[in-house]
This record gives C-alpha cells, structure tokens and sequence, in this order.
C-alpha cells in the first residue's frame, strides 16, 4: 500500500469509529453493534479496508497487546470489598448460573456444530459474558424497575473479568493440548501456563502498586508507568511462556484493583479513555477481517444456537440464580431475556481464533463468525423488543423522575434529603470523600468520582433519574455536569446553581447560557447564597396546600420570607422552580420552599 492508502485508510477508521460511538450514545444502544457492523461494511461487503494489507506482520501483535490492555482495565474495575454488596441473585448468577450457562452452550455448540468439545468449550467461556458496556446502554432504553436493573448491572460489572479470566484458562489448556503429546505433558504445560501468568501478573500488580501508593512517580506519570507495565508483563509473560500473557494482565489488573492504599481512580480513567479508543479501532479492524461467506456458510445452525443461548442457556441460569429470592415471576422473566454480549466475546475470540488454527486446532476459525453473529443477534434481537417485554410484563419504570445531585455537601444534603422525604429517588455525587461520608451517614444513594467521568458511565446507576441538580460550590463543575447530562435527560431537566462570579467577567470567560442548565429557584441561587441562608437558620419547609389552605394564602403567610424550590403536583411530579417557572399550585400539591425565619425577614 502507499502512503496515501495509508492514511486514507487510518482516517477512515477514525471517521467510521467516531460515527459509530455518536449514533450509539444518541440511541442508547450498545456501541459495539454499529461498530462491527461498519467493520463488516468497509471490509468484505465494499472492500475499502483490509486489515492485512494495511499492517501486515504488525495486525496480530498490535491485536494481542489492544486485547491485553482491554482485559487490564476490565479487571481493574473487580473490587472484591464490593462482593458482599451485591446481593445472593448476583452471586450466583456471575458462579451457578454462568457456570450452567457454560455447559449448555457447550453442549449445543459441540452437537450442532460438530465443534470438538474443547473448542466447544473455549466457545461457551466467550460467550457466557455479558458486560457493563453493553448492559448499560441497554438499561438506559428499557429502564427496567430498580431490582432488575441493579442486577443486570451488577452482572455485567462482575462477571467481565471473570469470565475473561475463565476463557482465558480454557484457551491456555487448548494450546497446551495442541502443542504436545500425551495429557500428562499437556497438563504439565498447562500449569506451567497458569503459574508463569499467575507470579507475572500478581508481582507486576504488586510492584506498581507499590509505587502508586508509595507516590514513587508523580500523578501525571503513573498512568503512563501502568500502561508500560501491563505491556511489559504482557510480552515478559509470554517470553517465559508462551500464551501466559493475557492471564498475567488479567491477575495483574485484579491485584492493583484490591491493594490496600491504592488509588486507582487516576489510572483507570486513563484506561478507559485509552479503552474506548482501543475498542473503536480494534473491533472496525476485526469486523473487517470477517469471512462473510464463512459466516453465511455456518447456515441455519447459526440461528438455532442463537436460539438455545436466548431460550434454555439464560432462562436456565436465572432460574437456577433467583430460586428462593424475593424477585417476582415477571422481573425473572425480564432478567431471563436480557443477556446481550460483547466486549470481552468480540476482543478475544479473534486472537484466540487465529492462534489456535496456527496451532493446527482444527475449525478454530470459524470461532470469529460464530461468535460475531451471537453478539450482533442478541444485541439486535434484546435492543429491540426488551421495553415492549418490560412494559407487557409491567416491569418497566414510569418516566425517571428522580434527581441526580452533583455535590454532596451540606446544602445538597438538606435538598436531598427533603427530595427523597416527598418520593423521589435521589443520588449525590461527589469526588470529596468527607461528603460522600456524610451523604451515607444520612443514609442518602451515593456515588463517589466526578458524574463526567467514563467511569461512570458505567457504575452511576441512573435508573428512575430524570432530573440533574448541580449543587456543587465549583461552577465549572456545574457546568460540565449540566453539559454532559443535557443529552441524557433533556435540556428542560437540567438544572444548576448559577455562578456568582459569572456577574464579574465578561463574555469571553464564562460559558453560555445554553450549557450552564436551567438556574434553581426564583430568583436564582447562587451557592453562596443557599449555604449562607441555610446557616443563619433558614430551613427547607415541606407545605402541603389544600382548600383551606391555597397558594395565595401560603404566599400571605410567607410573604418575602419564602423561595420556593420545589412543588409536587397531585400526579407525584415534581417541578423544579426557575426564574421562567409561572406555577399555579393548587390544593393537593407539595411544597418545598427555604423559609426564612422572623428574624431574618426584610
């Protein structure tokens, strides 16, 4: 290829990933399905892109470390502190239930497929994950009720390195098997495989979190010190033994995630950036790659498998995963459909595929067409008709009208509080570990990062949300939390103090009306302006008007005294006040106001 070629091509990649993220976030749908399907279109369908020729010997290595980088920010996120949080459903659905999981697409693999039964095996640990990366968009459609959507996205949280690690076992006894003679010697190959990724990855994660949390680096460098760690491992890994790599990173990524005294936050939203990038360019090369015909050649089969995985392997491992809970039939039968999967399936069925037929593993692959139709299906067929199934089986929240809160400080603590005291589901957010602290102590929902942040994207639960209040004392924080929900829950939702330097600087220094959301109350607050009300003892009062007692009488009453906030309506909706708000609250209605008391009045 030439030059131009060259670049023409590395800019197409870029064109078609960037295309495909933006039409994922703006449906809500899992971002891998329109990035291989570009892949399939650019490659075998209209031959613009080959892979091979474009790299050559380079295409392999350059897939093998993407892959190992993707597996170390996938077990990077495994907090084992977190196992006993998340309930006895998802224990045994990432153990019991994958486990039966495992074993029926094995058996439906090897006997319609004429797959031997390691490969067959190899297949059932790649496609038995599902994934935050695809789960969550998916929830965000559907927005099933809390107890199915927490599961689910526990599930796919806990269950991507897992299930990366498992195939990744598997694959390492397959190879063991392919290159010597006799089981005994197979065996002993394989534990030397297990062992060499076990010391490379739990010493190479113990040494660099040795020196993340010793400070032996400084922050800005100890993402770029990871990153050439997890590939030194990698490549030294596979130098001693060969294919104890990707298991080295994996244990590597688990061991740093549950040091004690390491901050990884730093370093896994570096990952993720790096990731999401890593996963765009990586899953258009592979789709490009795809033999069509070997795919169409699989035949009808293909959809009875997909069938099996929909219809037995799930339903089984949710029956088996929910027995004696507290789940009625209809959220079992919602988890039961949804499963689609992904990343983990995609990344490493390619290298896994070409490494076994190098190996002389026969019908390895056709792992790559395989396992490609099995995401595209259950992505397409999930995404499509999961809200249809949620809302027959009256599993399906109402339209989210919860609040998520940026800052978890004093003055959002009362807000919440008072929120969450009328109905409302409420989540405060905040990078201030004091606050979060003392959010929980009142028993207020919590996360604990910046809402901005990839992750969380992944870990903020925002199911039953529909509103943000950005309460925090930093504009600029405000401003980019008001940006980067407006899309999720709609501009007219968007609400946050305003900035009470924004009167001091010109145009040119402060952001636009249009990105800053709507301001609370009227007049608008400013985060002086609430915290010093609240600490010369202004309260937040809850007033209910009936027919005695009307909103011009509660206005007589108050006078000056009073900036409402807040008012529920008789349907349980709450609206947030604005300077533009023109509300007529009438008898059955809510209200949440600051009330200054006598003293302070004008």
């Amino acid at each position: 290829m030439t030059e131009q070629q060259i670049l023409l091509s590395f800019g197409g990649i870029g064109i078609a990933a960037l295309c495909s993220q933006w039409l994922a976030w703006r449906l809500k749908l899992p971002a891998i399905l329109f990035l291989l399907l570009s892949g399939i279109l650019v490659g075998p369908v209209l031959g613009w892109l080959d892979p091979q020729a474009l790299f050559g010997p380079l295409l392999m290595p350059l897939v093998s470390l993407a892959v190992a980088l993707i597996l170390f920010e996938g077990s990077l996120t495994l907090r084992l502190s977190e196992w006993r949080e998340i309930g006895s459903v998802v224990h045994r659905l990432v153990t019991v239930g994958a486990l039966a999981t495992w074993a029926v697409i094995t058996l439906a693999t090897h006997w319609l497929l004429g797959f031997d039964w390691l490969l067959a095996l190899l297949f059932g640990t790649l496609t038995l994950v599902t994934g935050p990366t695809v789960i969550v968009p998916m929830l965000r459609v559907v927005r099933p009720k809390a107890s199915v959507a927490n599961i689910l996205r526990w599930e796919g949280i806990v269950i991507d390195p897992i299930g990366a690690l498992l195939a990744v076992v598997v694959y390492s006894f397959i190879i063991a098997r392919a290159t010597d003679n006799g089981l005994s010697q197979s065996l002993l190959t394989f534990a030397g495989v297990i062992v060499c990724g076990s010391l490379f990855g739990i010493v190479g994660g113990w040494i660099m979190g040795q020196i993340v949390r010793k400070q032996w680096l400084p922050e800005y460098l100890q993402s770029l010190a990871t990153l050439a760690a997890v590939l030194g491992v990698f490549i030294a890994a596979n130098e001693v033994m060969h294919e104890s790599g990707l298991l080295a990173v994996t244990l590597m990524g688990m061991w740093m995630a549950n040091m004690k005294g390491v901050d990884v936050r730093n370093i896994l939203h570096f990952k993720e950036n790096l990731s999401v990038f890593l996963i765009s360019g990586l899953f258009i090369l592979l789709a490009a790659r795809l033999d069509l015909n070997a795919m169409i050649g699989l035949g009808p089969v293909v959809l009875v498998l997909l069938l099996i995985i929909q219809l037995v392997a799930r339903p089984l491992n949710v029956l088996l995963s929910t027995a004696g809970s507290k789940l009625n039939w209809r959220e079992r039968a919602l988890l039961a459909w949804i499963a689609p999967r992904g990343i983990v399936a995609a990344a490493v069925s390619a290298i896994f595929a070409i490494r076994l037929n190098e190996a002389g593993h026969e019908g390895a692959l056709l792992l790559v067409p395989l396992t490609f139709a099995v995401i595209i299906g259950t992505v397409v067929l999930q995404s499509a008709t999961a809200r249809p199934l949620a809302r027959l089986l009256k599993v399906a929240e109402p339209p989210p009208s919860g609040f998520l809160i940026v800052g978890a400080n004093g003055p959002a603590r009362v807000i919440a509080k008072a929120l969450q005291q009328q109905g409302s589901r409420v989540v405060l957010t905040d990078s201030n570990w004091e606050n979060i602290r003392a959010a929980r102590m009142e028993n207020l929902p919590t996360y604990f990062g910046n809402p901005a942040s990839q992750h969380a994207e992944t870990h903020l639960d925002l199911v039953g949300l529909g509103h943000l209040l950005a309460l925090s004392a930093s504009g600029e924080l405000n401003t980019l939390a008001a940006v980067r929900f407006a899309h999720e829950f709609g501009p007219r939702r968007v609400f946050a103090l305003a900035n009470g330097q924004d009167n001091r600087r010109t145009d040119k220094h402060r952001a636009s009306h249009e990105y800053r959301g709507q301001p609370l109350g009227n007049p608008a607050l400013t985060y002086g302006q609430l915290a010093s009300e609240l600490s010369q003892g202004t309260e937040l009062y809850s007033t209910h008007l009936t027919d005695s007692f009307t909103w011009d009488d509660y206005l007589k009453l108050h006078g000056k005294r009073v900036t409402l906030l807040f008012a529920r309506d008789n349907i349980g909706w709450v609206h947030v006040v604005t300077p533009q708000s023109d509300l007529k609250p009438g008898a059955g209605w809510t209200l949440l106001a600051l009330i200054k008391q006598d003293s302070n009045a004008d």
